[in-house]
């Protein structure tokens, strides 16, 4: 097919530099890139699970404690947070059934946010054991090396970097209580 002038209606988007392309023909081609939508079916089922992580942080942001908008107590914030969560979800579930093109179903690419999430409660769980430092560290490379694809000087550097300005804002100079070693 010989490639056509600007001013008629069909231009071919592929094997055209990105630089050439006009915004909609970029956003059709990728659009045409992109994965699958998900379609109703997912979008009510993520609406639910949504929605039942925050019922979940409603009652354990009760079981903490809500306090009042005086006198905050240690579960104000999450409660204020789950009852965003709930919130969005119950939208989502009127607005997001008809299951638009906005969604993605899951793919193997899917599963990094699994990782991400299972490496931050492994953090969780570490920090009052064995301080925020190793874990923190641990974190961050395996977020940079494995699930952002960075090489391993830079994971490593960038890693100490994130953990040294985290332990220099919040202990050295905030001076909270979190768990640490040094």
């Amino acid at each position: 097919m010989p490639a056509t002038t600007p001013e008629s209606d069909e231009r071919p988007v592929a094997n055209q530099d990105p630089a050439d392309l006009t915004p909609e023909e970029l956003a059709e081609a990728w659009a045409a890139e992109g994965p699958e939508a998900a379609g109703p079916v997912a979008n009510l089922a993520a609406s639910l699970v949504v929605l039942a992580l925050g019922i979940l942080g409603v009652v354990i942001s009760i079981g903490l404690g809500p306090g009042s908008a005086v006198n905050p107590d240690s579960g104000t914030w999450p409660l204020a947070v789950s009852v965003l969560i709930c919130t969005l979800a119950l939208a989502q579930l009127v607005i997001g059934r008809r299951g638009g093109s906005d969604g993605e179903k899951f793919n193997r690419y899917s599963l990094i946010t699994l990782v991400g999430f299972l490496t931050l409660i492994g953090m969780a769980v570490l920090v009052p054991v064995i301080g925020f430092e190793i874990p923190s560290l641990a974190l961050c490379i395996v977020w940079m090396k494995f699930l952002g694809g960075e090489g391993w000087r830079a994971a490593l550097v960038y890693s100490v970097i994130v953990v040294a300005a985290f332990y220099a804002i919040f202990i050295a100079a905030l001076g909270t209580t979190i768990p640490h070693l040094l």
